[in-house]
């Protein structure tokens, strides 16, 4: 079946496609918002907690001294309780769950420093391109065992010479003269779990080459060999080794997929790592948020809590307001690969194949919410050291190991640079190929500003203003981005600033529209009263988003415009950024005193 009919169908089941959420409107009732969990998704929930809570906790200081055995042992823990083969189907020792289920173990489970990180490459890198790649036999012989955390699983794609530019690669495979092994030779770094791993995911070129190929390769297998422990910033527990290969035989049956495949390999594993990271960065950052709220009523100063002073309280609300969006996107963008995935199954496609397009149809999204996500927990933990004040800077104190290992997730799955460009590019690329209209709602927009602005009588409801809002935030990127292509043409890709420009207005738009949605769907569920703080919360984020989404404008037009078309371009972004004056202070006291109440993250 051709892409376009499976393309057509997951539109049918799906409100919206990847990426169009720039030209189309998405009704609330359409999106997953994690108050809709089922009550075995909850109780899954608390398993994780509990998880954390009695295995992982009491036990960071020995994880952040790599204790010999201790991560491999905690794994093996896991894996009994079946959170390695979340994902993973029943008939390969997994448990089968959905990937929106898959999430919100990675979400829960995120909180666990160093542990969290082991687990996510297990899992995800470590697991996944066997699963989705490998035949019947490979997947049988390794994913059974990585499933249940008997074999442990890692990713070597990293090289010296070659980090964003994965494709560009040394390791060199050669058949050997009985045609029975590839020959590898190469080095890979940076290599997550390589101390205990079992399965080693290899990329190199066989021969000469253009495109990478990946290789299973054994621990046992001769000729693979490690150096030591890496000494970092943060994760400390996380075993981290650069990886040898000195004619290492690996048999020719351990070649995983097709020759030169490699490459889709490493790109669609990545869509799925970085929405994962996403994920794990809200635990983390709701587990921080909890530990400063806690610190702060018990903190006194001048003779009351740190929590009662207005200062606090702003910090408070924003991390919540902040981790809370983000929350948002993520599980909008989860439901989204999960009904695509859906669809490609009932055209007839492969589930494993399905699970990999549905992911790379919202590979835009992923790359959106890999950034958003990993800047929200930066954000929450500097602030979590703020609240903390001196003790904050104590290695004795929580917040050191928080700030040091959140600094990761900005450069993992690729760096929020690279990530910004891709969610840019994507965007245009798909337009060019017709899969998004992009062309006719820009050129919408360039029509109407050159049109007198609608001052009719303002419609009646509760989020009529906040969803006006949305829609300029559209209109403004439709013209931003409009102009920079149709000015700069095949130059924009050289033009980084302006694509990251872009990019962040993207970001801004996707989050505020999600945590729109979200609260918007709640309030259909339990009432305006009920979901006050909620309501500010989105109110907040997207009063901030509009200035944010305007500077972002702005700065991209400068770049390249000038004259009359600078002066009516900015214009027009001004007017599809105006927001009408609200009471950010006062909402966000509201929002911290249900923080302060609870005495930890509560939304």
């Amino acid at each position: 079946m051709s892409d376009n009919n499976l393309n057509s169908q997951t539109s049918n089941l799906t409100s919206i496609k990847g990426g169009e959420f720039l030209i189309k409107d998405t009704s609330a009732q359409d999106i997953f918002i994690p108050e809709d969990w089922s009550e075995e998704q909850v109780m899954i929930a608390e398993m994780c907690h509990d998880f954390l809570k009695q295995n992982v906790d009491p036990n960071l200081t020995r994880i952040d001294e790599q204790e010999e055995g201790l991560m491999p042992s905690l794994l093996d823990k896991a894996g009994e309780l079946g959170l390695l083969g979340m994902s993973v189907p029943e008939e390969y020792n997994g448990i089968g769950k959905d990937f929106v289920t898959s999430m919100l173990t990675t979400e829960i489970l995120g909180a666990g420093h160093s542990f969290a990180v082991a687990l996510s490459a297990h899992t995800g890198i470590g697991t996944l391109p066997i699963l989705y790649y490998g035949n019947e036999e490979q997947k049988k012989k390794y994913v059974s065992k990585l499933a249940t955390g008997e074999w442990k699983g890692c990713y070597c794609l990293t090289e010296p010479s070659a980090g964003s530019d994965a494709n560009s690669g040394k390791t060199k495979a050669v058949l050997s003269a009985d045609g029975k092994h590839y020959i590898l030779n190469g080095q890979k770094m940076w290599i997550t779990n390589a101390g205990f791993a079992d399965i080693f995911t290899v990329f190199a070129k066989i021969d000469d080459d253009k495109n990478l190929s990946a290789f299973i390769v054994e621990k046992g297998f001769e000729g693979l060999s490690l150096n030591a422990e890496e000494h970092k910033m943060g994760i400390k527990g996380s075993s981290t080794r650069q990886v040898f290969f000195n004619d290492c035989k690996v048999p020719v049956e351990n070649l995983l997929s097709t020759r030169e495949n490699g490459f889709k390999i490493a790109v669609n594993i990545l869509n799925l790592g970085r929405i994962k990271l996403g994920g794990a960065a809200i635990g983390a950052s709701k587990a921080v948020i909890s530990t400063a709220v806690n610190y702060a009523n018990e903190r006194e100063q001048f003779g009351r809590p740190i929590s009662k002073y207005g200062a606090i309280k702003y910090k408070l609300a924003e991390q919540a307001i902040r981790t809370y969006a983000s929350e948002a996107a993520t599980y909008r963008a989860s439901q989204n690969i999960e009904d695509a995935t859906n669809a490609y199954i009932s055209g007839g496609m492969d589930a494993a194949q399905a699970k990999l397009k549905g992911t790379e149809q919202f590979a835009i999204e992923a790359a959106i919410i890999k950034v958003h996500a990993s800047e929200v927990l930066d954000y929450v933990t500097d602030e979590g050291v703020q609240i903390y004040g001196g003790m904050g800077y104590s290695a004795e104190a929580p917040m050191d190991r928080a700030y040091r290992d959140a600094r990761i997730n900005r450069i993992f799955e690729g760096t929020n640079e690279i990530n910004r460009m891709l969610s840019v590019d994507m965007m245009l690329k798909r337009a060019m190929k017709g899969e998004l209209d992009l062309m006719g709602p820009a050129q919408k927009v360039a029509g109407e500003l050159m049109s007198i602005p609608d001052f009719g009588a303002a419609e009646e409801g509760m989020f009529v203003k906040e969803h006006k809002y949305i829609s300029g935030f559209k209109k403004a990127i439709l013209m931003t981005a409009g102009a920079a292509v149709q000015k700069l043409m095949q130059s924009l890709s050289k033009e980084q600033e302006v694509i990251m420009y872009l990019a962040d207005m993207l970001i801004e738009l996707y989050v505020s529209e999600s945590v729109l949605l979200r609260v918007e769907k709640l309030v259909g569920k339990i009432g305006e009263a009920a979901a006050a703080e909620k309501v500010a919360m989105a109110k907040v984020y997207i009063f901030d988003a509009a200035q944010r989404i305007h500077t972002a404008g702005r700065n991209a037009l400068n770049t390249f415009a000038d004259g009359d078309e600078r002066r009516m371009m900015l214009m027009g972004l001004k007017r599809f950024t105006k927001t009408d004056e609200f009471n950010t202070t006062e909402a966000r006291r509201i929002i911290a005193a249900k923080l302060i109440g609870a005495n930890k993250y509560c939304y």
